[in-house]
């Protein structure tokens, strides 16, 4: 029913402080993923998918905040599971990444770990999904690709690697028309402002990466005007009135 992203990213904040960013995104040809699919916090993120038991994104990202390894959350959560055949969880934590798809996901379905991030999808029209997805975050995620630009958000290259697997067929249930995609990245980094463009849903349409990727654009320039407006600002309570 979907295909999805992990990613985890670590970099140098305005401080010259090391933090570390975290990232899921996700599409799928039925409505609301955004409530069922993507989990994440500033310890991890985990997607979870095809019969989706949505306990293994909420425990596990909880399990992640508590100072387990990625893979023995999720493995633990599985082991527990008696729908496990059937499900298709993945994710990345502080300092690995976990994929696993049940011999009973319908095909195509599979999964890849990459360099700091994993990527996997079932019900898809072939493996050139999950395969153009992680080439597009590849080349845009620093320092690995030839075209990564540190300044641009880890929102927008989630959806451009949403966008690459889309055009490669993406979910292959051409007969189901109303769609949805969503995002959420968090990080360590302890900001005045979180950005408005860092958790997004788009619950039903028919064309869920194009709306997913205006929302952002949308959120992005509305949070680029509130930080410009109220940057002189002492604390953040007269943010709210641009609510």
């Amino acid at each position: 029913m979907t295909f999805s992203i992990c990613v985890r990213e670590r970099y140098t904040d305005e401080n010259g402080t090391n933090q570390t960013r975290f990232g899921v995104a996700v599409t799928t040809r039925l409505p609301g993923v955004g409530t069922l699919c993507p989990f994440a916090s500033e310890h991890g993120a985990v997607a979870t998918q095809s019969h989706v038991n949505v306990e293994l994104g909420r425990k596990g990202v909880e399990y992640l905040d508590d100072g387990l390894a990625v893979e023995d959350a999720l493995e633990a959560l599985l082991n527990a599971d008696d729908g496990r055949p059937q499900r298709q969880v993945h994710g990345v934590g502080t300092a690995g990444e976990f994929t696993f798809s049940g011999e009973e996901c319908k095909p195509w379905y599979g999964d890849r770990v990459g360099n700091n991030f994993t990527v996997a999808g079932n019900l898809l029209t072939g493996e050139s999904v999950i395969e153009e997805a992680a080439a597009t975050y590849e080349d845009s995620a620093p320092p690995l690709g030839p075209d990564a630009d540190v300044d641009r958000p880890l929102a927008a290259r989630l959806i451009d690697a949403l966008a690459a697997g889309h055009a490669e067929g993406g979910d292959k249930r051409e007969e189901l028309p109303v769609q949805s995609a969503a995002l959420i990245v968090e990080t360590t980094e302890d900001r005045s402002m979180d950005p408005y463009y860092n958790d997004l849903r788009v619950d039903a349409t028919e064309t869920p990466i194009e709306d997913l990727r205006e929302t952002y654009e949308q959120a992005e320039r509305g949070f680029e005007m509130t930080r410009e407006r109220y940057e002189d600002a002492d604390d953040g309570d007269n943010t709210e009135d641009a609510g």
